[in-house]
């Protein structure tokens, strides 16, 4: 039985193994990481050897941490990878591949309409109506989209925002701020089943579920990294940042807004970024929090849109798709009932 996982940042971990009596033996942890010294790697088989197999990923990571000797250190990885290869090895720990994914190029619609198509795609995953998604949106208008737990008062300047004719809209997700408009933003969501991340912490599974698109950015020039808990960083400036929701069903909505170009004039005048915002940032502009893609590349936004499909379909496989009627028929309602009202935006003033 034989499993791997690639460490976010790291090295790869491999777990070959049995199972005789319900319990692990000849269990084999190879890879191209680091571990001083030597020997510490006949621990981590001894720790594992003779564990139950319904072991949970929490019990094999202690067990390792228990069975290392002092003083053992563990580079470009750790006993929470070690875990992972070894569900992975058992066929409990799904991998990507193991998925049929599609990939949806969405047409532009209206900021409250690609919220409450995120809502409704994520519930089709979980009902099992739709496989596991990759979707692009295309910006209809400007908007400042805030985060479920903010308020709209200390987020965002009403007055500045109406004057340059930039709407204002609520999401279910948690998070930041963020000015969007056509033409200037890269957003994409995920629409994962929950197996595929089941083995991992929340802050975990924010860096695994955008390894893909670091390398993207990385095969452009970028020298992008993943700064926890959410953001899409590089040596230049932030350059996007993520969000999460888990829906009854074991669903994933991880959606990342990326910025390809700014107007930082219009940004500072519309959001409320106040000094307590970038206080631990060493900075005293706002705006040079952010470097776009565009200035890191010279690159059109639609080509760097294909080089990141390309690199998912590269590592990941998958078909492109589309949104059907239905979903759409839903969506609307949705937005009309929630995205688009009051009670929704202002539930928190």
């Amino acid at each position: 039985m034989h499993g791997e996982y690639k460490v976010h940042g790291g090295k790869l971990v491999v777990a070959d193994l049995e199972v005789r009596d319900g319990k692990l033996a000849e269990v084999q942890i190879t890879g191209d990481f680091f571990l001083e010294p030597p020997e510490a790697l006949d621990d981590i088989r001894a720790a594992l050897n003779g564990l139950p197999a319904e072991t949970a990923p929490e019990g094999i990571e202690a067990a390792v941490t228990r069975g290392l000797r002092p003083g053992a250190a563990l580079m470009g990885f750790s006993a929470h990878a070690i875990a992972i290869a070894v569900r992975r090895a058992l066929g409990v720990s799904k991998s990507w591949r193991d998925f049929e994914w599609q990939v949806i190029d969405s047409e532009a619609v209206s900021p409250a309409m690609h919220l409450a198509l995120d809502d409704v795609l994520a519930r089709e995953v979980a009902a099992g109506r739709r496989g596991p998604t990759l979707r692009f949106w295309e910006w209809e208008r400007p908007a400042v989209v805030i985060g479920n737990f903010q308020s709209v008062k200390n987020e965002v300047d009403e007055e500045a925002a109406a004057r340059l004719g930039i709407g204002i809209v609520r999401r279910v997700t948690g998070g930041g701020a963020m000015l969007v408009e056509p033409g200037a933003t890269i957003t994409y969501s995920l629409y994962a089943p929950g197996e595929l991340v089941s083995d991992m912490d929340f802050g975990a599974s924010y860096a695994f579920l955008d390894q893909w698109v670091l390398k993207a950015l990385n095969d452009l020039g970028i020298d992008a990294v993943y700064k926890p808990l959410n953001d899409i960083t590089s040596s230049k400036g932030k350059i996007g940042g993520a969000a999460q929701k888990r829906y009854a069903g074991g669903t994933v909505l991880h959606h990342v807004t990326m910025a390809y170009d700014m107007d930082a004039d219009v940004m500072t005048q519309v959001l409320r970024i106040g000094r307590e915002k970038i206080s631990d940032k060493g900075i005293t502009s706002a705006a040079k929090r952010v470097d776009p893609v565009r200035s890191q590349t010279g690159m059109e936004r639609r080509d760097v849109i294909e080089r990141m499909k390309a690199t998912f379909h590269d590592l990941y496989g998958g078909g492109a798709g589309a949104i059907t009627a239905e979903e759409y028929a839903k969506a609307e309602g949705l937005a009309a009932e929630k995205f688009e009202t009051r009670e929704w935006l202002y539930h928190l003033p």
